[in-house]
């Protein structure tokens, strides 16, 4: 979440000197975030708000530092105490989007949906906003069932039979596979009766079944590979975009 660090030090800059008291302590942890010591940061942002309940850059910060050691609920608390202030600055887009990706992490998907909203009526180019605000509408569908029971059974029914459906498919296609195999044995065979070679280079039809075998047990291992990739694709969409 890199974005939002940025944009919390273009705050401080531009915030009236009589609420920058808490300076010395946003920057000590600053310095410390950069180091990847989140612990010790959080610990000068919290100092920075007991010196300055008002401190945007401190409780921004905070949130930040909170988010990274995974600790989201206390996060969305720091970022709501600073809402009233960021609201209606420039950095406002950024500061929903950070709000949203927080909503996502705790699974609060209709937050998330409210919070992308919010950033991109203010910046409708940001791409990132706009593939996590469909994410959080896609995740709140899903999380409210898609409507009744009657619905969900259906959609269970469905499910059993696409596994049944593919099962079948799998064994019709390991029975083609062996007729394959079959056939392929016989041609090598007759191959080896016209052309006899050397004893050594010839192998048996036990050690050419289990060597075609093992080629597609690799081949479905890595069929399976890459659809379980495509299916955490969108989910690790939320995470690409972190403080």
């Amino acid at each position: 979440m890199k974005r939002i660090i940025y944009c919390i030090l273009l705050i401080l800059s531009a915030l009236p000197l009589s609420a920058q008291i808490d300076r010395k302590e946003v920057r000590a942890g600053n310095r410390k975030f950069r180091k990847g010591d989140f612990a010790a940061s959080e610990i000068d942002y919290r100092k920075a708000v007991l010196k300055d309940s008002l401190s945007v850059a401190g409780e921004y910060n905070l949130a930040s530092s909170l988010y990274r050691q995974q600790n989201y609920e206390e996060a969305a608390e720091a970022l709501g105490r600073a809402d009233a202030e960021v609201a209606g600055t420039p950095h406002a887009a950024d500061y929903y989007y950070n709000e949203g990706d927080v909503a996502l992490q705790r699974k609060n998907y209709s937050a998330a949906v409210n919070a992308f909203r919010q950033s991109l009526l203010l910046n409708p180019g940001d791409m990132d906003a706009k593939e996590n605000y469909i994410y959080a509408k896609e995740m709140l569908k899903n999380q409210q069932g898609g409507g009744s029971g009657q619905d969900n059974q259906d959609q269970q029914n469905q499910q059993n039979q696409q596994d049944q459906q593919d099962q079948q498919d799998q064994n019709q296609d390991d029975r083609n596979q062996d007729n394959q195999d079959r056939q392929n044995q016989d041609q090598q065979q007759q191959q080896q009766d016209q052309q006899p070679q050397p004893q050594e280079q010839n192998i048996s039809q036990q050690q050419a079944r289990q060597m075609l075998k093992a080629i597609q047990a690799q081949e479905k291992e890595t069929q399976d590979k890459v659809k379980k990739e495509k299916a955490a694709m969108l989910k690790s969409r939320q995470k690409e975009k972190n403080w």
